[in-house]
């Protein structure tokens, strides 16, 4: 099988796999080569694929979509972090997601300010009429 998995801004893995394990809101599945086309909507969590040499490889993923069709899986995802070891991964998780926190939480600081401006515009437009 050919797993690709996509984020918004670039393919971050594409190599031959022999087996893949997902977690989807009503558990885990395993889809190995002649498993029937299938399409799942990810929880946040761990993407654990073993490559054509068999060797186990660990992927963080934030929520997405995975969908096997023939020999191809595509796995589509906002965020995705791909570790050699559990340990690894988790410090690779806490600081490029705990980067995402911090960019978020300022995206909605800006949009609040931009919120709040806009409302005081409107209500100086009502004082004028």
């Amino acid at each position: 099988m050919k797993l690709k998995i996509l984020l918004p801004t670039h393919v971050l893995i594409e190599k031959k796999i022999n087996k893949i394990i997902a977690e989807a809101e009503n558990g885990e599945f395993c889809i190995k080569p002649r498993h029937i086309d299938f399409v799942s909507a990810l929880v946040p969590g761990l993407l654990i694929f073993f490559d054509e040499f068999d060797n186990e490889v660990f992927v963080a993923v934030d929520e997405g979509i995975l969908v096997k069709c023939g020999d191809q899986i595509l796995v589509s995802t906002r965020h995705a972090v791909e570790g050699k070891n559990l340990k690894s991964l988790k410090k690779l998780v806490d600081s490029d997601f705990r980067k995402l926190d911090e960019h978020e939480r300022l995206a909605r600081t800006a949009l609040s300010r931009l919120e709040a401006g806009m409302v005081r515009h409107f209500i100086d437009l009502e004082k004028i009429r």
